[in-house]
């Protein structure tokens, strides 16, 4: 028998710092487009008079505040977009005004993780074999439990971190190919189907080699880690 029996799943499912990446996502809410390719966020060299250059001022200060309410009202929430505005924090030349995104991006970041959201981006990448509730739950864990876990404001990148580092991904792919409803029942006996041994490591490969192209993928978000230090 083949794993194309496998059904999907189910399941429930300070400081800043500097990074270099500057790419923009080809997908953006209109929010962070409005605020973050405006011609009003010109560079100040586009103002020459000290009028100019308080204008650029008043207008940066406005847009961080827009993003930052953008955050608390949890306007902006996919990976991407958060990222977005991650990176707009880590490159503050004013130390206060990045210290202003800090508690609210560390709260978005948990707004992401336990409202589904990112268990849900996660499964878009994983169609054929969804990715495990129960293995993000305990990377989730994993994290609340480590003391270094407070090294970054950014529990998304720290639960994908203890994923890869941890092994859970092959833990997890035993443990979803071993399931029932990954097999359904036997069409000549109406019993639920056993598999075969290889069956079921094949099936286990399937599911860690897409869960774990969807962890790659998500992590190449960082070119530089959201630490602390």
């Amino acid at each position: 028998m083949s794993s194309s029996r496998a059904g999907k799943s189910g399941g429930s499912g300070s400081s800043h710092h500097r990074s270099s990446n500057k790419s923009r996502a080809s997908h953006v809410c209109p929010l962070l487009a409005s605020l973050l390719w405006s011609p009003s966020s010109s560079s100040p060299s586009a103002y020459p008079s000290r009028y100019g250059r308080r204008r650029t001022t008043l207008t940066a200060q406005k847009t961080i505040q827009q993003l930052i309410d953008a955050l608390v009202t949890h306007r902006v929430n996919t990976l991407t977009e958060l990222r977005r505005i991650e990176q707009v924090a880590a490159s503050c030349e004013n130390e206060d005004d990045a210290r202003r995104f800090q508690e609210p991006m560390t709260a978005a970041w948990l707004h992401y993780v336990n409202s589904n959201q990112f268990l849900s981006e996660l499964r878009g990448l994983t169609p054929d074999y969804p990715f495990s509730s129960d293995l993000l739950a305990d990377a989730h864990q994993r994290v609340v439990t480590d003391p270094l876990s407070n090294r970054s404001w950014n529990l998304a990148w720290l639960c994908l971190c203890k994923i890869r580092d941890d092994g859970l991904l092959p833990l997890y792919a035993v443990a979803e190919a071993n399931k029932q409803d990954m097999w359904g029942y036997d069409p000549e006996t109406g019993e639920p189907y056993i598999p075969a041994a290889e069956e079921v490591a094949r099936l286990t490969q399937c599911f860690e080699y897409e869960w774990t192209q969807a962890v790659t993928t998500l992590l190449r978000h960082w070119a530089t880690p959201p630490t602390w230090y």
